[in-house]
């Protein structure tokens, strides 16, 4: 089966010229084919204060009001994306920016209101492979904004590491999927203050142990569910690292 890099790289490396240049060259010298997924939540939030819009936040996860929908929609599907496009064309790399909504490409659906209404906020229901296998196919790098559609007209915003993953899951029929979360950080660490005390490898068991002792906590907890659940669902290898260390074998990973 053909090898496959997906990979999803954090806001905070998208936002920094520095850290984002130096993930453009590690993923333009990742052979193969390759589709890349990417956050921008920081500079949303910093738009919206400029634009006097509240940004409102819940277990790390954004409410996205209608004023919200329009600004991360500029944010990422313009801004952050168009930005990405152009530094790999530039680098020799045809790629296109899509969102969710792009050639019907992952459908959701609007999260149901229980205990916090998250507002225009999706849940992936079905990935539409055969059109990133046809982009693929001509040579063409998807470069995925974390924004899907409900097929009734309405855009969502939605989590960039859940995207990640089932565009992962959706393709591991066909291709030896390998799902990277690259970040500032140079993988899990064992102790957060400790650059260097990565983890080497997480399965299900030292996962539960690891949050327990409050060793693993906040975005990394999501982040790690949703590695496992890819891995569950037929993606061959997940992998968690630093954005400059992509195909190095490097990082952290993730077993079940």
């Amino acid at each position: 089966m053909t090898g496959l890099n997906v990979i999803k790289v954090g806001g905070k490396i998208v936002e920094d010229p520095s850290a984002l240049g130096n993930l453009i060259s590690s993923f333009v010298a990742m052979k193969g084919l390759k589709i890349l997924v990417h956050g921008g939540g920081r500079t949303a939030t910093d738009l919206a204060s400029r634009l006097g819009i509240e940004s409102r936040m819940v277990n790390g996860r954004r409410i996205t009001d209608a004023a919200t929908l329009k600004l991360v929609t500029m944010v990422y599907a313009g801004l952050i994306n168009k930005d990405i496009v152009a530094r790999l064309q530039a680098a020799g790399v045809d790629s296109t920016g899509l969102t969710g909504a792009d050639m019907n490409c992952i459908l959701s659906r609007k999260r149901p209101v229980t205990d916090v209404d998250y507002g225009y906020v999706g849940d992936v229901e079905k990935v539409d492979s055969d059109v990133f296998s046809k982009l693929l196919s001509s040579g063409i790098i998807p470069v995925i904004a974390p924004l899907t559609h409900d097929g009734k007209g309405s855009l969502l915003n939605t989590n960039a590491d859940t995207i990640a993953s089932e565009v992962a899951v959706s393709l591991s029929s066909c291709f030896d999927v390998t799902l990277t979360f690259c970040f500032e950080k140079k993988g899990v660490l064992a102790r957060p203050e400790d650059d260097d005390s990565v983890i080497p490898v997480i399965d299900k068991q030292a996962f539960v142990k690891y949050k327990a002792y409050g060793t693993i906590r906040g975005g990394m907890i999501p982040k790690l569910e949703n590695a496992f659940a890819a891995l569950e669902a037929g993606v061959s290898r997940v992998v968690i690292t630093e954005a400059g260390e992509l195909g190095r074998n490097n990082g952290t990973v993730v077993k079940l």
